[in-house]
């Protein structure tokens, strides 16, 4: 049976790599990944993840990766691309198990944004992951490309088009002798921006009395997304595989801005009134190419080597004419241009060495390093053509990172009972230079991170667990740049090099039952964390507001998962998961008496019905429920999206889909404190309607029936 992993005490044997499909399903010569649970379409269930299959979310076919994980449980995308686990936007996103720039920093909710979804086939969630990871944020987002499996070769061509222009292509392939494999795809998106962002603030002015201040912003735009990717594997021998995989990808978003900015005092006069217009663009490039080796000892042992190296450029420049009205009439022009750039580099060593036991060591070592460099440049004139440099505005900053670690995992089977023990050491060094001030900070220590799961069979269809893992989250170069940056009239920001990186106990106990096309799941949680990093605003005068980091005292968070699959009838099937969230602050160390709580809802779910053999309908839904912040709190959003699809022939699709139908999506912030109470809504054009043809060609057997969106039911109408 395909749950058959319920059944018996393997349970954890699978090897806790992050998922690398192998080459082909017959192939068993070098390092095969096991898999357990459903196929690559339902979800399957290891010692420390769930991995779940993508490919049949019409969404999926049609929009972009952040819009697939919105229908992934436990994780939550906001309008902007922000994306959380579990309330907890400190995740790392990987795609084929490697750590990916792209998805770093400023540029990391366009990517989510812009980047085409069906490039890949499946999200593995881990929020707990083991020793063998790195202890970087308060969990793990892993995609997994489409490669090729099947003998011969394979392919997909794909278009979408949709409202105010939108459109996808892209075209995706593969080639598998058995000894050979290569797989590669390439695509162009385009996705117009339209961004309109009110924001109303009440501070205390200079004498102590309330003013306010109403500010505008208005982004129309045009955005752009390439990407392209090749990985090749050969087998030198039985035993021996070399790998290549090279990716790269570029955005590029160009639009036209407008702000206004109007400050009144405690009697509602006119104090001071901005206009601001000009034009900006963001261009954010990235390129990685890894190269592995894998070689299978005597008694099934192996060992696994990889080499990643990978830059990110990020360009970002704004280009605007300011006209002051109040409080005396006056206007200038600005150019305040920021440009970045990341190198990556990451070793890695594993071996794994099973006994006839059923017991089993894996042991590894790894070194990443990172070296950023920012520069920051401010121009202000009265003319285009007669700027001057602004000592206040342009600065120039360096962060080195290196950070070497080893782990050492083993995992044994007593009965019915699992255990999957583990611990790391983790050494980091960094060094902060601000180059315009001479500042220089630095960073050095070295951790223990240890990690247990236990699983313990109840019955053939019944399973418990327990996990825990110790986790730390460090913050993104930028946040940790002490010269305060200029961002617009009304909004400046400043680093902080004293932040510390924040450090988590992750805590979990689950219960899961599987039988046929039912599945449920409900899982308790709970994180311990501090020195939580977050964002604090600070009015410093003159409809200026200020954005700093700072680390509060201590945050505890858990809750209750709960998640359902199964069939209603043969052919209308259901995906349902909820969460209720609890989430305490300490936020002392920022001034505020006392600890602040909340408890908050959410959930997502899906209806797949199959009307006849050629014609599949789906509706997707997600609501997030309020989630307090330091200063605040964010308010409740979600987002209700339909697809249909039609099957002309085994191998020709048409998809038509609508997102965000209710237009529930805009995203709040509320700050209220004694000092300042602010609101800010953000808007985006996510409604929108998509018709897309898909042609699938080559490929040796029956094709497979397309899935649902499934998180273990298998698929709807089997």
């Amino acid at each position: 049976m395909l749950f058959l992993w319920l059944t018996a005490p393997v349970l954890l044997t699978a090897s806790p790599t992050l998922a690398a499909p192998p080459k082909a399903e017959t192939e068993k010569t070098v390092q095969e990944v096991t898999v357990t649970g459903q196929s690559r379409d339902g979800l399957r269930v290891e010692a420390d993840r769930r991995s779940y299959g993508i490919s049949g979310d019409l969404q999926t076919a049609t929009g972009s990766i952040g819009d697939a994980l919105r229908n992934v449980p436990s994780l939550s995308v906001d309008v902007q691309g922000n994306v959380s686990l579990r309330g907890d936007p400190n995740v790392t996103i990987m795609v084929d198990g490697q750590p990916s720039g792209q998805f770093r920093g400023e540029g990391r909710a366009s990517a989510l944004q812009n980047l085409p979804a069906d490039q890949f086939e499946r999200v593995e969630v881990i929020t707990t992951p083991s020793a063998e990871f790195r202890p970087d944020g308060s969990g793990i987002i892993n995609l997994i490309s489409k490669k090729a499996r099947k003998p011969g070769y394979s392919g997909t061509v794909r278009g979408t088009y949709g409202s105010e222009a939108r459109y996808t292509a892209g075209a995706s392939g593969g080639y598998n002798s058995g000894k050979f494999s290569f797989s590669g795809d390439a695509s162009i998106r385009r996705d117009p921006q339209k961004f309109h962002q009110p924001e109303s603030r009440v501070g205390l002015d200079v004498v102590g009395l309330p003013g306010r201040s109403d500010y505008i912003s208005d982004t129309v735009g045009d955005g752009h997304m390439y990407t392209a990717r090749g990985a090749v594997d050969y087998d030198l021998d039985a035993k021996t595989r070399i790998g290549l995989e090279v990716r790269a990808n570029r955005m590029e978003i160009e639009g036209d801005v407008f702000e206004q900015d109007v400050g009144r005092n405690a009697a509602g006069a006119i104090l001071r009134l901005y206009d601001r217009l000009g034009e900006a663009d963001l261009t954010r490039s990235n390129g990685a190419a890894t190269a592995t080796y894998r070689r299978k000892f005597t008694g099934d042992s192996d060992l696994s080597l990889s080499l990643r190296l990978e830059r990110t450029d990020l360009d970002n420049g704004v280009r605007t004419r300011v006209a002051t009205r109040l409080p005396l009439p006056a206007g200038f022009y600005e150019n305040i241009q920021t440009a970045t750039r990341l190198d990556e580099l990451e070793l890695k060593a594993d071996y794994v060495r099973p006994f006839e036991s059923g017991a089993k060591l894996k042991v590894g070592a790894d070194l990443a390093r990172q070296n950023y460099d920012a520069a920051f440049l401010g121009l202000r004139g009265p003319a285009p053509g007669s700027l001057v440099g602004l000592p206040g505005f342009t600065n120039q900053y360096r962060y080195d990172f290196v950070s070497p670690g080893a782990y050492a995992t083993y995992e044994q089977g007593f009965g019915k009972l699992t255990v999957l023990t583990g611990l790391r050491l983790q050494a980091v060094d960094i060094d902060i230079r601000q180059v315009t001030t001479g500042e220089r900070f630095g960073q050095n220590r070295l951790n223990v991170y240890p990690s247990l799961h236990l699983g313990y069979r109840l019955n053939d269809e019944q399973q418990v667990s327990l996990a825990f893992s110790r986790r730390i989250n460090r913050s993104y170069p930028d946040d940790l740049n002490p010269f305060r940056v200029y961002v617009d009239q009304s909004n400046v920001r400043q680093g902080n090099p004293d932040l510390q990186p924040l450090k988590m106990n992750s805590y979990e106990a689950a219960w899961q039952f599987r039988k046929g096309p039912t599945y449920y799941l409900a899982t308790l949680y709970y994180r311990d964390s501090r020195d939580v990093p977050t964002d604090v605003f600070t009015d410093i005068g003159g409809g200026v507001l200020l954005r700093t980091k700072e680390n509060l005292g201590e945050r505890k968070a858990g809750g209750l998962e709960l998640v359902a699959n199964g069939k209603i009838t043969p052919k209308l099937t259901y995906n349902v998961s909820g969460n209720v969230f609890w989430n305490e602050i300490d936020a002392g160390e920022l001034g505020f008496t006392g600890k602040r709580s909340d408890l908050s809802l959410g959930g997502r779910g899906s209806l797949n019905f199959q009307i006849t053999p050629k014609d599949f309908v789906q509706a997707t839904g997600n609501a997030v429920g309020a989630q307090l912040t330091a200063q605040g709190r964010v308010e409740p959003f979600g987002f209700l999206n339909l697809g249909y699809r039609h099957r002309f022939t085994n191998d020709l699709s048409l998809t038509v889909t609508a997102q965000d139908v209710l237009k529930t999506s805009p995203y709040v912030i509320v700050v209220d404190t004694p000092e300042l109470r602010m609101r800010r809504r953000t808007e985006y054009n996510m409604r929108a309607v998509f018709i897309g043809l898909t042609w699938t060609f080559g490929g040796e057997g029956k094709r497979p029936k397309d899935p649902g969106f499934d998180f273990g039911g298998g698929p709807p109408g089997g």
